[in-house]
């Protein structure tokens, strides 16, 4: 996962200001003790961040994976 497709997981489950608002704030024990952005900067891996939110946050499996978009053509 790039660090664009964690944010627009983000923007998709928590919307845009919450989504920014959690990545910055919401310290996660999963990541260190940091928070999501801190850990992003600091190098992990996009996808381990993400899960960690999602799991801090009581995202659905089935929400995890982002909305539905058509193919590009």
């Amino acid at each position: 996962m790039r660090v664009s497709e964690f944010w627009t997981l983000v923007e998709d489950e928590f919307g845009g200001a919450y989504g920014r608002s959690l990545a910055h704030d919401q310290v996660l024990l999963a990541l260190g003790e940091r928070t999501p952005l801190q850990a992003l900067e600091a190098g992990e891996e996009p996808k381990r961040v993400w899960l960690a939110l999602c799991d801090a946050m009581d995202v659905p499996p089935e929400r995890r994976l982002g909305r539905d978009r058509p193919p590009r053509r």
